[in-house]
Order: structure tokens, then C-alpha cells, then sequence
């Protein structure tokens, strides 16, 4: 029988978390196809950058919520442009057709590559990438990080004619966002002299480590491999994270406080976000997420195979639990919606009151996830007009240092 997603799932209630079946309201395939239509239109997350007619037509192919149907949907849309690709004798429209390859194949294994088909369409994804990425004028170097026997694969782009050493922006992708994400999302700053490395956060995509307690010395590995290298300026190294990816840069503003400039985390996890009373009240079912927000977290935490496994692994990865908070940390620019409804708050608010120094925040009053809304504040125009900015300007202001 094919991977169905699941509808039913137990639910903790009472003080004590009693578990009760009870059903939780995800939405179907035609809610689903009609919300990613509006999302295509708007520009909005995840269908940023995708073209709605594209979108049409792959979920035409769609009828069921099955996992490989819905890789398959987008696959099969992806497949015409790696063609085009293939036979162009254009470098700029054979980049284009893998641009939009890659952002489909990507789609197509959404949130997470937790099936045959999506575990594919991730590996498709990687492939259109790579031939996307060398077609750019300021080429994406590929590097291979040792750690623990393994590698972190990563991207790097320094700004063109770069003269010495220049800073960088440490980029940690989210729950279902990959570090070509990310890196799309950095390529405008290298016209400002500053280069980015893009990597996947922990249990995603490429990583070699999945969610858990000292999951992050990865990052360690990464600072370690960044502070050998000629080219990138050790001493100016700022850290952006979104999402999940956010908790990592807020635990790394703690732990690698001395080997940071800053860090920026959009709508960070902190604690209550860990809790299992908000697993159950709150991440499952969500519907500011698209869909399968609960089983995206249960594929990339270390020992989950179902949802009462998170609750007794999340409470660990608290930040206040581990006794981080009350240490000395960099400085931060905290980035979220005040309805966001994936990371409550007060998360936000404990983390602003932490650490030993002033902090910056934007918080958009009429935001959810990340700050973002369907008009106006897309993901696009949160990174041009308020993250970049602020970290020039942290960069900037290091030089008078």
C-alpha cells in the first residue's frame, strides 16, 4: 500500500497529556491545490518563484494526498524544462530552464524527501541545481567540509574581483527550505562585497547529522573550516538562519559568541515551541503551514518515527532548558509575525529578554511565520528591505571598530 498521509493522530490533553485519539484537520488535496494556487499568484511561501501556471498543471496530475503522487505531479512539469535545458545551446536560457527545474523538483519533494518518489525528486533537485549554478557568471563553489567521518556539503560565493579577505554570511536553510534555497536568497548581497556560505540545517537535506542534542557542533565544524580560509575574513563572519534554521542561529549567538559578527534568526523556536502541549495544540494540523508540518519534524529529529516520539525528544532541544540563555551572546536581529502560528511569541519575547546584550527586532504586527504576509512582505522583500540591510550595516560598522 502507497504512503498515505495520515489524518489521525493522538493528541495529549489534561495537565498530564493524557493521550485521546482525536482527528486532526489537515487539509485535503483540493484545499491544498486551491491554497497553493493563491500562493503561486501571491508570490508566497513555499510556491516562491514558481510560475502558477506550472503549478496548475502539476496538480493536475495530483488526485490524492499520497507522497510520490504529489512527486510525481511536479516531476513530471520539472522534467519538460530539464530538457529544454539540455538541448539549449543558450548558457543564459539553459540556466533559466534549470532554475525553474530545480524550484519544481524542489516543490515536488516538499517539505521534506519522506517517501521513494520525494526522495527522487530530492535528488532531481540537486542534479538541476548544480547545472543552474553553472551557468552564473560569478561561479558557486561546491565544498565538502570533513566532519566526524562524514561531510557537510556546502555552497560558497564570494563577490567578484573580491580584494582580500571579505565577510561572510554563515546562511542555515530551515525545516523545509535546502541551502539552495538560501543561497538564492543571498546572491543579491555579493554586489555588496560580501560572500555567503549556504548549508543545510540538521535531518535536512544533505547534513550529516539529524535534530538532537549537539547537533550543532556542526556549525563549529563549518566556522572551523571558514576561519582556514584565505578569502573570507574570519572577524566578520554573521549568521542568518530562518525558521528552524533560526533556532540554530540563536544557539550559535550563544555558544560561538566570540566567532560571530551577529546573527540573525527569523522566528526562532526558544522553548515553548518545544513543549509537547504546543506539538499538540499548536504544529499539528498546522494551517499557516501548506501541509504535514508534524511529519516534516518527525523526519528530521534523531530516533522519531512518530509523533509521540517528538514530545519526548523536543523538550531537550529548549533553549532555556539547556541553560544557554543566561549566558553572554552576540548581538541579533530577531525577525517574526506577531501571527505567526508555528513559533508562539512568547519564544521571541524570552529570547529578546536573553543574553547580555541589546538586540534588534522587526515584528511585523500583521505578520505570520517569519514576518511574512501574502501582500507586501513576501520572503523576498523581508531579506532585500530589512535582514540584508541590517547586516551591512553590522559589517560596516565593524570596520570602526
Amino acid at each position: 500500500m502507497k504512503n498515505i498521509f495520515s489524518t489521525f493522530v493522538m493528541v495529549f490533553t489534561c495537565m498530564h497529556f493524557s493521550p485521546v485519539l482525536a482527528q486532526v484537520h489537515e487539509r485535503t488535496i483540493d484545499e491544498i491545490k486551491q491554497e497553493s494556487i493563491l500562493r503561486a499568484e501571491k508570490g508566497a511561501y513555499p510556491l516562491g518563484g514558481l510560475s502558477p501556471q506550472d503549478v496548475v498543471e502539476a496538480l493536475s496530475y495530483i488526485q490524492t494526498r499520497d507522497r510520490d503522487d504529489w512527486a510525481a505531479g511536479f516531476g513530471r512539469v520539472a522534467e519538460k524544462y530539464m530538457k529544454i535545458g539540455n538541448q539549449s545551446s543558450d548558457p543564459k536560457a539553459a540556466g533559466e530552464a534549470y532554475k525553474r527545474a530545480w524550484r519544481l523538483y524542489y516543490f515536488a519533494q516538499w517539505p521534506v524527501p519522506n517517501s521513494e518518489g520525494k526522495k527522487q525528486a530530492y535528488k532531481n533537485a540537486l542534479d538541476a541545481y548544480a547545472k543552474y549554478s553553472k551557468t552564473l557568471d560569478n561561479p558557486m563553489k561546491v565544498v565538502e567540509i570533513p566532519f566526524e567521518g562524514k561531510v557537510i556539503h556546502a555552497y560558497v560565493r564570494l563577490p567578484k574581483n573580491a580584494a582580500g579577505p571579505v565577510p561572510m554570511v554563515l546562511a542555515i536553510s530551515g525545516l523545509d527550505s535546502r541551502k539552495e534555497t538560501v543561497a538564492e536568497s543571498y546572491s543579491q548581497i555579493l554586489d555588496k562585497g560580501v560572500g555567503y556560505l549556504a548549508v543545510d540545517s540538521p535531518g535536512t537535506g544533505q547534513a550529516p547529522v539529524k535534530v538532537g542534542p549537539g547537533a550543532g557542533r556542526m556549525f563549529s565544524a563549518i566556522l572551523d573550516y571558514m576561519a582556514l580560509q584565505p578569502e573570507m575574513d574570519k572577524t566578520r563572519i554573521v549568521v542568518s538562519g530562518v525558521s528552524f534554521g533560526g533556532y540554530w542561529a540563536a544557539d550559535l549567538a550563544f555558544r560561538e559568541k566570540s566567532r560571530i559578527l551577529g546573527s540573525v534568526a527569523q522566528s526562532p523556536p526558544v522553548d515553548e515551541f518545544f513543549q509537547p502541549k504546543f506539538l499538540y495544540n499548536n504544529t499539528l494540523g498546522n494551517r499557516e503551514y501548506l501541509f504535514d508540518l508534524a511529519p516534516a519534524f518527525i523526519n528530521v529529529f534523531e530516533g522519531a518515527s512518530n509523533v509521540n516520539d517528538l514530545a519526548k525528544l523536543m523538550p531537550r532541544m529548549s533553549l532555556k532548558t539547556q541553560g544557554l540563555l543566561d549566558k553572554p551572546s552576540s548581538t541579533m536581529l530577531v525577525v517574526t509575525g506577531v501571527k505567526d502560528t508555528q513559533v508562539p511569541i512568547s519564544d521571541i519575547e524570552l529570547l529578546m529578554r536573553s543574553g547580555d546584550v541589546p538586540k534588534d527586532a522587526w515584528i511585523n504586527p500583521q505578520g505570520g511565520h517569519l514576518g511574512r504576509q501574502l501582500k507586501g512582505w513576501t520572503d523576498p522583500v523581508i531579506f532585500k528591505e530589512v535582514i540584508i540591510p541590517w547586516e551591512l550595516r553590522l559589517i560596516e560598522a565593524s570596520k570602526k571598530q
